[in-house]
């Protein structure tokens, strides 16, 4: 179910300025190692299709989290901070339930080292798994902490199921809350009203989800977005960050399960990720970039947009 990191992935040009730093993140990422390591950015891949296909949607996505380092590895590196490759799991025979338990344990050991934890997917599924590592982690550490979630995504993961899946994460989520005797703190942000039923609309309002539609995010609306974002933070002690790459457009994002017919801005969501970081850097503790699928992605385009959330993630 592990793999170790494969640094065979990272490589790219070397420049050859004179002055001034010229790295790139292959020339920057280094293995974890297995002992003590100064804390930084951990790089974790979720390499699984398992949620997807339960929940009907397109396979692929367990090939994200390699195509993705191969997407970061030319990039320039600016960030002031170490960043380890943690390397991957994976989901053989299918076995979802264990694969998130697994996930939670390893998120749970990265913020133990005092990580960042980057979860590249992978389906969405990963997002239960990363957030149940915050949870137990927290429950260690700060007790009844206010665990917020923020998710960007053109849906809102409530399905119900006999099985977890890509569409369960969320409500996984309430039903741990629930079991706790927690609230169940959820900002979605991006939904689209004809990719959720009516039915979920009732669900998410039953459970105190909080959203705001497509069609409110647009650029010249986002001081409204911002209250609301800044409300559902006031309300919060730490965050688990989730990036379901289908809240973009499809001529943005095209490699994922369940491309957008509208979608929301690359520039709002970065300006959404800066109000967190700006607002909340410190509570930021997980975040994870998810539904990546490079079979549909023949030129790369996602993967570049993928990377350029990853860093804006890491600049903390």
């Amino acid at each position: 179910m592990y793999s170790p990191p494969d640094m065979t992935l990272w490589k790219g040009r070397i420049d050859l300025e004179p002055e001034g730093d010229v790295r790139r993140w292959h020339q920057c990422v280094a293995p974890l190692p297995p002992g003590e390591a100064e804390p930084g950015l951990a790089l974790f891949g979720i390499c699984c299709d398992c949620g997807v296909r339960r929940n009907l949607g397109r396979e692929g996505a367990r090939d994200g989290p390699d195509a993705l380092r191969r997407a970061l590895a030319g990039q320039a590196w600016h960030l002031p901070v170490c960043c380890y490759d943690a390397g991957n799991l994976s989901c053989p025979d299918d076995d979802l339930e264990a694969l998130q338990e697994e996930e939670a344990a390893w998120v749970d050991r990265l913020l133990e080292a005092g990580h960042f934890p980057l979860l590249l997917g992978g389906g969405h599924e990963i997002a239960f798994g990363g957030y149940l590592g915050l949870s137990r982690y927290l429950e260690r550490h700060q007790g009844a902490s206010r665990l917020g979630i923020i998710n960007f995504d053109a849906h809102f993961d409530l399905r119900s199921a006999p099985l977890p899946s890509s569409g369960t994460p969320f409500l996984q989520m309430a039903e741990h809350c629930r079991l706790r005797q927690a609230p169940f703190r959820y900002l979605c942000l991006g939904i689209s009203e004809v990719a959720n039923t009516a039915a979920l609309f009732r669900k998410a309002g039953e459970l105190g989800t909080k959203w705001l539609r497509d069609e409110e995010l647009a650029s010249w609306n986002l001081a409204a977005a911002e209250r609301v974002l800044r409300d559902f933070l006031a309300e919060c002690d730490a965050l688990y960050l989730s990036i379901d790459l289908d809240v973009l457009p499809a001529s943005v994002a095209p490699g994922v399960s369940a491309p957008a017919a509208r979608g929301i801005s690359l520039e709002v969501v970065e300006h959404l990720i800066g109000v967190v970081r700006g607002s909340a850097g410190r509570m930021l503790r997980v975040a994870d970039i998810a539904e990546y699928n490079p079979r549909f992605d023949p030129d790369g385009r996602t993967a570049k947009v993928a990377a350029r959330l990853c860093h804006l993630l890491a600049r903390r």
